[in-house]
């Protein structure tokens, strides 16, 4: 999406996709595309050619592109989502550099357990960013004689990182990101041809603010089946008695 709009361009670009997945799954994806002075140097007039009309159409928030303190531009996009499906819908329309992200979150008794994973890479390099329609209509990949002879690559010319907050305790041996600022994972996606698997999985236990939750329904639980069992008793005792009552008042009324 935004990759390809800027990087075919051939100039220095930073992409940082950023996740953050609330306790109860919710959450907010956000885009960040950072282009150098060398780039809004050679192409001036880069803002005024981003078509963002379908971006904004698919609910995406868009600031800029605003320029930097350096000479550059940046672009930012925010996206909320409700669940795991809509996050990984989300991640899926960025295509390249992230490739086939997956979202997921299921439930195991009390114990919630987070998943994400992504493919991190550029294995057919800049052709990545163009669809097949796209190279049919020109030719070729669009750009592809001027990359040849600048001896541009993707390595050279961006990079792109992939960022995630995820609630819970991480799976040893199934998380694989870099730590940074607490519960946040960081993975810089290879741009020579490779790919990196990132992938994460939390184990979330109910939060401690809510652990009184369970034991306090299970007290009132108990109440409840004590309270129904002792009216029950008292109806029975009541009918009861009322039925012996009206047997001596008939006996009474017997000449």
């Amino acid at each position: 999406m935004v990759c390809g709009m800027l990087a075919l361009t051939g100039c220095q670009l930073d992409v940082v996709a950023d996740v953050v997945i609330e306790a109860d799954g919710t959450g907010t994806i956000t885009v960040t595309a950072e282009a150098n002075a060398e780039l809004v140097e050679r192409v001036p007039t880069i803002a005024e050619d981003l078509v963002l009309d379908d971006i904004i159409e698919a609910g995406w928030v868009v600031d800029g592109p605003n320029p930097t303190e350096s000479g550059g531009l940046i672009l930012t996009l925010t996206h909320d989502f409700e669940g795991d499906r809509e996050a990984t819908n989300l991640l899926q329309s960025l295509g390249p550099p992230f490739n086939d992200p997956v979202i997921g979150r299921g439930q195991t008794g009390d114990t919630a357990n987070n998943t994400a994973r992504v493919n991190l890479g550029l294995p057919n390099g800049f052709a990545a960013f163009a669809d097949e329609e796209l190279i049919s209509a020109v030719g070729s990949v669009p750009f592809e004689e001027q990359f040849d002879q600048s001896g541009i690559d993707p390595a050279t010319a961006m990079t792109a990182t992939f960022r995630l907050t995820i609630p819970g305790e991480a799976v040893a041996g199934e998380t694989n990101g870099e730590p940074i600022d607490g519960d946040r994972l960081q993975w810089i996606a290879p741009l020579d041809g490779s790919i990196l698997e990132a992938t994460a999985r939390t184990e979330q236990a109910p939060s401690e603010g809510g652990a009184w939750a369970r034991p306090v329904s299970n007290v009132a639980l108990i109440a409840l089946v004590a309270w129904v069992g002792f009216m029950t008793l008292f109806i029975a005792y009541v009918a009861i008695a009322r039925f012996r009552r009206s047997r001596r008042y008939r006996r009474r009324a017997l000449p």
